[in-house]
């Protein structure tokens, strides 16, 4: 049986049968790859606790057949810690759970989706930003990736300059003749905070009045379930 292997990130994993598991990853070279981890449920599986949710390994796959890859082997590169508190590790179930929504075909590179989740992953580990920019900044930017990328100076449907409004469905700000149902009001404020989250100017964020953030925070979210098409299951349970 060929087999190959990657380095990969564990989105999620659900039980199969009474011992195995199937695992959903991203990985680097390969994309989203799903497998099954046989015994992995038992005490005795030799591969411990290294496939659980944001881990990061380096995993030797067997080509199964149909869509289901097997894992041989799996060697830990780093060893999350956000399963220890709750703020983080709900802040980084929204991050596993959009990468698995915006990467939808399995096994087809995504390099710069991977990149991105490994590196908002770790800034969720060091702690160093506050963990409501990290997910916000990390929205943003991979949803760019997957060819939504939200309008901050322009209007989104015109191009002018005079951008006044917030629109989810019409693709960020929105001028008053392109203004839809439901936008919301857009200030220079809420321009320039947005733009800082999308291009990783965390000094600039920094900076930020916490009304202007909670603002921009809701426009973000409102953002993310239009073009993910419905909620993220995690949202409800981040405590912002």
């Amino acid at each position: 049986m060929p087999t190959y292997r990657d380095h990969a990130v564990v989105l999620r994993t659900h039980q199969l049968g009474e011992a195995d598991r199937i695992i959903t990853l991203l990985t680097r070279t390969n994309g989203k790859v799903r497998a099954v981890a046989k015994g992995v449920r038992k005490t005795s599986s030799k591969f411990g606790g290294r496939l659980e949710p944001f881990q990061h390994v380096d995993i030797q796959f067997a080509e199964g057949r149909g869509s289901l890859e097997v894992v041989t082997q799996v060697d830990a590169i780093h060893t999350s810690r956000l399963g220890e508190d709750y703020l983080r590790f709900t802040a980084a179930e929204v991050l596993v759970e959009t990468a698995d929504r915006l990467v939808t075909e399995e096994r087809s590179p995504a390099v710069q989706q991977y990149r991105l989740l490994l590196g908002a992953l770790r800034a969720l580990e060091v702690g160093s930003r506050p963990a409501p920019l990290v997910v916000d900044s990390y929205l943003l930017r991979a949803l760019a990736v997957a060819g939504y990328a939200v309008a901050t100076d322009s209007c989104a449907g015109c191009g002018s300059a005079d951008v006044h409004w917030f629109s989810p469905m019409g693709g960020g700000a929105v001028c008053a003749a392109c203004r839809a149902p439901g936008s919301g009001v857009f200030d220079a404020a809420d321009a320039a905070h947005l733009g800082a989250l999308l291009s990783g100017d965390w000094d600039a964020t920094a900076g930020t009045p916490l009304a202007t953030a909670k603002r921009v925070d809701g426009m973000i979210v409102a953002y993310a379930t239009w073009h993910l098409d419905h909620a993220l299951r995690s949202l409800p349970f981040f405590e912002r």
